[in-house]
């Protein structure tokens, strides 16, 4: 396994700076935000491809730094029912392609997006319920008008511009949002089609991390190292489903944290060991968004306290065996 670091938290830096900063840390590889959500901070593939000697320079700021490319992230809601913001996530999602093909990138992260509830919708609609029915309608308009229609183009442009993999965060709010509907949309896309795994947002809807790893298998393409802290009073109130800011950290049922403020040295080396049972011994990418701390301070914490529960070496032999 290697470890990296989604650079968003660094957005203050140059894209140079938070490579040696993250070399100075210690750091294998580096996920780049380049579009979206995310934002374009380090890198934003429309100025790159238009001139190569900018990918050229940024090549050489990640070499100099002995840093790999993890992934590009470009998590965006493509099928938004505003077809101007539709467009806007879409071509970042391409532009991102695009770029990863000029740097020897095969593995792009983003969201499957969510759908409103019709052709005249404003707004997305995630569909959480049964009943009544007028939510399965929604829900099969959603992803057999919308969802997998477009994901399939998508993904085969994806596939013609040299990306293996796809990776869906799987978030609650879009389409995919754990692992049965992550399954879902491969099963109707293709194996192109594979899981970002971050537990952050497994952990507050009740999954665990471990079985779900198990379950995916050879699904799981990518791996976010965020945590999530259950606040076992207010969800006794209230529940987990939370729409408070999450700046009222007092007042959620659950927040964001940096890995090991939420869960223990023991399930994140569960986690780590499920991983490699399933064939995945590949990036570990820092995502730091707990509002408790300091960006430096949480990746740092983080940052220890993974080079003590991953597994940076081959497994090797079983010579007592």
């Amino acid at each position: 396994m290697k470890l990296s670091v989604f650079s968003v938290l660094l957005g203050n830096m140059s894209l140079e700076k938070a490579a040696q900063y993250l070399h100075k840390s210690g750091v294998q590889a580096i996920e780049i935000g380049c579009g979206g959500f995310p934002g374009k901070a380090h890198c934003d593939p429309v100025e790159l491809l238009a001139d190569p000697k900018k990918i050229d320079e940024m090549k050489k700021i990640l070499a100099d730094n002995e840093l790999e490319i993890a992934a590009l992230s470009t998590h965006g809601n493509a099928v938004h029912p505003n077809k101007d913001i539709a467009k806007a996530y879409h071509d970042d999602f391409v532009n991102a392609v695009l770029l990863a093909e000029k740097l020897g990138v095969d593995r792009v992260v983003t969201f499957s997006g969510c759908p409103g509830d019709s052709e005249n919708s404003k707004y997305p609609n995630w569909v959480t319920c049964p009943w009544p029915d007028d939510f399965l309608t929604i829900l099969d308009w959603q992803w057999n008008e919308v969802l997998i229609p477009y994901w399939q183009k998508t993904a085969a442009f994806a596939a013609d511009h040299g990306i293996k993999k796809i990776a869906y965060e799987m978030h609650p709010g879009f389409c995919v949002y754990n692992p049965e509907t992550l399954l879902k949309l491969r099963s109707a896309v293709g194996n192109i089609v594979g899981a970002n795994f971050d537990p952050s947002h497994l952990f507050w809807q009740g999954i665990d991390p471990v079985a779900a790893i198990r379950y995916l298998g050879d699904a799981i393409y990518y791996f976010h190292a965020k945590d999530t802290k259950i606040d076992e009073i207010n969800t006794a109130k209230n529940g987990v489903l939370d729409t408070k800011h999450y700046g009222d950290e007092i007042n959620r049922s659950w927040i964001f944290r940096s890995v090991g403020y939420g869960h223990d040295y023991q399930l994140w080396k569960d986690m780590f060991t499920a991983l490699r049972m399933v064939g995945y011994d590949d990036m570990i990418s820092i995502e730091h968004e707990d509002s408790l701390m300091t960006p430096n301070e949480g990746l740092q914490k983080a940052i220890a306290f993974l080079k003590e529960t991953m597994m940076f070496e081959d497994k090797g032999e079983m010579w007592w065996a």
